[in-house]
C-alpha cells in the first residue's frame, strides 16, 4: 500500500514487430501466453514503481503542477515513467540479462488527477494507489493499447506481468468537504457510481480512520483519509469481480493485492474463488508485519484465503541479520523453520528485501556485500523472490518518497546485477531451488550453510556474513554425490569449489570473509515428485496444475485423497506438468498425489482446499450474545466453509466494535452461493465451548452479490 504523505510476443511475427517497434498499433494486440500462471516458483519477480522507471513516451506526461521533469524537486509528483519505458527495457534485454522472468508493475488503473496539498507539499497519484476507475488505465502510464503492447512485449521474452491491485479504497476524501481531492469518487468505465460525501448507496465505510489497534478496526475504518470501500455492498462486490476480469482478459499473469489486512477475509476469499473460476493466476497479498512480529491472522489468511502473501517475516529477519546486524544466523534459521511449519505452502510466499513502503535495503555508505549476500540468500531460498527496482544498482533511500526515487542506472556490470543473473536461472535449471525442502547443514553466529533438496536434485549454499573474518568449515555433511563442485557464482562473492566424498561429507574448506558459495547438482528423475499444485483452492470441475518431475510422458492417475482422476479428466500430462480436473468430492482438505502409468506413486501435497461451489460473501450478525471475560463468539454451520459444525473449525472470533457494537457480533464469511445452509453460534473460551440453544438457524445464500443475515442469540 502507499503510505503517502506518511512519510504512502509469432501470436507471431507481426505482433513481435509491433511489440519491438517504436510505433504503437492502432488497436490493442492480443497477448500471447506464457507458461503456468498459477506457479511462480521458478520465477524471479522484479518490482517496478512505473512512474520512477523510464519515461518512454513524453507525450503522456501529466501537465502543470502534477509533473516534475527532473524528478528531484518533489518526489511526490509524477516523474514520467510509463509502460513504453518498461517495454524499452524489455526489448533491450535488461531484464532477461538479469534473469528476471516476471515484472510487478504499479496499479495500472485510472487514478485521480487532483494535486493534493498536505502540510505545504503537493502530492499526486504517481504511485497508483488513489484509484478512481478500476476499469480504465492511468493515462500517465499509457492507454489500453499500450498495456496490451506491454503484455505482448513481455510475453515475447517469456516474462510474466503482475499488476498491483488495490480494492480496499479509492482516493483521499473528507466527509465534511466534498471538494477535497476528488471526494473518493468511484467510476465504472467512465460512469460515476458515487463519492464519499452523501454516500446514500453505502459504497464506502464512514467509521473514521483506523488506529490499527485491532484487526476489526483496521478493516472497517479508513486507512488514513483514503475512502474505504464497503465490500458487503453487492454493487462493490460485483464491480471488483468484473474489474479484475478486465485485466485478466488483457493477459496478466499475476496479481499483487494491496492492503489485504484491511479488507474482510470472507470477501477476499469469495473474490479469489471468482478469479480462480475464471482465469486463475498467481495472487499474493500485502499484510505488513514488523520486526520479529508474528500474527496468527496473517498465517490463517495465507493458509485459508486462496491467496499467498508477501513474506514479511522473511524480509524483516533478513534485514536484521544482513542489513542491521541485530540478529545472527541462528535467528535466520529459526525464521526459516517456523515459517515452513506455519505456512501450508511456504514456497508460494513472496520473499523480498525491501519495497516501496520500506527503507531501501542498501544503506548509504555501507558495504555492498551485505546486499549481495542478502540477494544470494533470497534467490536460493524457499519462496518466490521479488527484487525491488534499483536494488541491482545499489539505490538507497529511507522513507516515502526517498525509497521511490528515479531509477538511477541501467548498468549490467554491477556485482549485484551479475549475482542475480547467475542465481535467477537456477530456479528453472535446478528444481531443488524452486521446490525443495530446506535443511540447515552448518551454522554459527556468522555462517549459515543450508541445503535445498527435491528428488535427486540438490543445492547447497554457504554464507559468511562476517566481512572481516573467514571460517574453516569442517564436518559439513550434505546430500551432494561425490565429486568436485564449482561455485555457481564463479567466485564473484569470494566463494570457492568444494570436494565431496562418497558419503556426502565435504572436505574442510575456508569460507572467506563476506563469502558466498552456491553449489548445484541436478539429475534426471527416477520417480515422480510433486513440487507445486496450484491454485490450492478450487471447486469441483475446475482445472488445477501440478508441477514437478518424473511424471513420465504417458498419462497416469491423479488422486485427490482416495478419489482417482484419470482419462478425460486429465487435461494434459507431461513429464514435468499435469493439468487435471478437480473431482466431485465433498468440500474439504485433500492430499494430492500422482500415480504414473507405471504405477509409481509420488509424494503427497497436503491441504488442497476443495470448495463446496461458487462463493459469495455473507455478513452474519447475532444480537444479544453476552459473554464472560475470556469468551468470544464464533459461527459454525452445515457446510465446509462454516466448519461443518466442528468447533475447532468455527469462524471467528467475530467482531463487535465497529459495524455493530457488543453484545451484537458480526463477521463477513465466504459461503457457497445459492445454497440452503444451517448455522449456529457458540461461545468459546480456550477449549470450553458453549453452543446457543434452540433450533438451527436457516438461510439461503444469494446466487450472486452479497447478503446480510441477522438473528438473535438463542438462550
Amino acid at each position: 500500500m502507499n503510505k503517502k504523505w506518511l512519510n504512502i510476443p509469432a501470436l507471431i511475427a507481426l505482433l513481435a514487430a509491433i511489440a519491438f517497434g517504436s510505433v504503437a498499433p492502432a488497436e490493442a494486440a492480443p497477448a500471447t501466453s506464457v507458461s503456468n500462471k498459477q506457479n511462480f516458483s521458478t520465477d524471479v519477480i522484479y518490482q517496478i514503481v512505473t512512474d520512477r522507471f523510464v519515461d518512454g513516451n513524453t507525450a503522456n506526461n501529466p501537465a502543470g503542477s502534477a509533473y516534475d521533469a527532473t524528478c528531484s524537486t518533489n518526489l511526490k509528483l509524477y516523474c514520467g515513467g510509463d509502460w513504453q519505458g518498461i517495454m524499452n527495457k524489455i526489448n533491450d534485454g535488461y531484464f532477461t540479462g538479469m534473469g528476471i522472468t516476471a515484472l510487478w508493475i504499479s496499479q495500472p488503473v485510472e487514478n485521480i488527477y487532483s494535486v493534493i496539498n498536505y502540510s505545504g507539499v503537493n502530492n499526486t497519484a504517481y504511485h497508483g494507489y488513489w484509484a478512481r476507475d478500476f476499469k480504465k488505465t492511468n493515462p500517465a502510464f499509457g492507454s489500453m493499447t499500450d498495456f496490451a503492447n506491454l503484455i505482448s512485449a513481455a510475453h515475447s521474452r517469456n516474462i510474466k506481468v503482475v499488476i498491483d491491485f488495490a480494492p480496499n479504497h479509492t482516493s483521499p476524501a473528507m466527509e465534511t468537504n466534498a471538494s477535497f481531492g476528488e471526494n473518493g469518487k468511484l467510476y465504472d468505465n467512465g460512469t460515476l457510481l458515487g463519492g464519499y460525501t452523501g454516500d446514500t448507496n453505502g459504497y464506502f465505510h464512514h467509521n473514521g480512520g483506523t488506529d490499527f489497534s485491532t484487526l476489526e478496526n483496521g478493516i472497517y475504518k479508513n486507512l488514513y483519509d483514503l475512502a474505504d470501500l464497503n465490500h458487503n455492498n453487492s454493487t462493490i462486490d460485483t464491480y471488483f469481480k468484473n474489474a479484475i476480469r478486465l485485466w485478466l482478459d488483457m493477459g496478466i499473469d499475476g496479481i499483487r493485492v494491496d492492503a489485504v489486512k484491511h479488507m474482510p477475509f470472507g470477501w477476499q476469499k469469495n473474490w479469489m474463488s471468482s478469479i480462480y473460476s475464471y482465469k486463475p493466476v498467481f495472487t499474493f497479498g500485502e499484510w505488513f508485519l514488523g520486526t520479529n512480529e508474528t500474527d496468527a491472522n496473517n498465517t490463517y489468511f495465507a493458509n485459508e484465503s486462496g491467496m499467498s502473501l508477501l513474506d514479511f517475516r522473511f524480509s524483516q529477519k533478513v534485514r536484521q541479520v544482513f542489513r542491521d546486524g541485530s540478529d545472527t544466523m541462528y535467528g535466520l534459521d529459526s525464521m526459516l523453520s517456523s515459517t515452513a511449519a506455519d505456512y501450508y505452502s511456504v514456497n508460494d510466499q513472496v520473499t523480498f528485501l525491501d519495497n516501496h513502503d520500506m527503507d531501501r535495503f542498501q544503506v548509504s555508505g555501507a558495504n555492498g556485500r551485505k546486499l549481495e549476500q542478502a540477494l544470494a540468500l533470497t534467490l536460493t531460498s524457499r519462496g518466490v523472490p521479488a527484487i525491488y527496482y534499483g536494488t541491482e544498482q545499489y539505490m538507497t533511500g529511507n522513507g516515502d518518497p526517498n525509497n521511490r526515487a528515479k531509477m538511477s542506472s541501467f548498468s549490467t556490470s554491477t556485482t549485484a546485477y551479475n549475482v542475480i543473473s547467475k542465481l535467477a536461472p537456477l530456479r528453472k535449471s535446478n528444481p531443488a531451488i524452486a521446490y525443495g525442502t530446506t535443511q540447515q547443514r552448518w551454522i554459527n553466529n556468522d555462517v549459515y550453510i543450508y541445503e535445498r533438496k527435491f528428488g535427486n536434485n540438490v543445492a547447497v549454499v554457504a554464507i559468511n556474513k562476517n566481512l572481516t573474518s573467514s571460517y574453516s568449515i569442517a564436518g559439513l555433511n550434505t546430500s551432494l554425490p561425490s565429486g568436485t563442485y564449482t561455485d555457481v557464482l564463479a567466485n564473484s562473492l569470494s566463494g570457492n569449489s568444494i570436494t565431496v566424498g562418497s558419503s556426502g561429507a565435504v572436505n574442510t574448506f575456508t569460507l572467506q570473509a563476506g563469502g558466498v558459495g552456491v553449489w548445484s547438482y541436478t539429475k534426471a528423475a527416477t520417480a515422480p515428485v510433486i513440487g507445486h499444485v496450484g491454485p490450492l483452492m478450487e471447486k469441483p470441475g475446475t482445472t488445477v496444475t501440478i508441477d514437478g518431475t518424473g511424471f513420465g510422458s504417458t498419462a497416469g492417475t491423479v488422486y485427490f485423497g482416495t478419489t482417482a482422476v484419470s482419462g478425460a479428466n486429465i487435461v494434459s500430462w507431461e513429464d514435468t506438468e499435469i493439468k487435471a480436473i478437480v473431482p466431485s468430492v465433498a468440500a474439504g482438505r485433500y492430499g494430492v498425489k500422482v500415480r504414473t502409468s507405471g504405477a509409481v506413486d509420488s509424494n503427497t501435497i497436503s491441504n488442497f482446499n476443495v470448495l463446496t461451489g461458487e462463493q459469495v460473501s455473507v455478513r452474519f450478525i447475532v444480537n444479544n450474545a453476552t459473554t464472560a471475560l475470556g469468551e468470544n463468539v464464533y459461527l459454525a454451520g452445515s457446510v465446509n466453509e462454516l466448519g461443518n459444525w466442528a468447533p475447532a473449525s468455527a469462524i471467528g472470533p467475530m467482531f463487535n466494535a465497529v459495524i455493530k457494537s457488543y453484545p451484537t457480533w458480526y463477521y463477513d464469511v465466504s459461503v457457497p452461493a445459492g445454497t440452503a445452509i444451517q448455522f449456529k453460534f457458540m461461545k468459546k473460551n480456550g477449549s470450553a465451548v458453549t453452543w446457543e440453544g434452540g433450533s438451527n438457524h436457516s438461510f439461503t445464500t444469494p446466487a450472486s452479490g452479497t447478503a446480510t443475515v441477522t438473528v438473535d442469540w438463542q438462550p
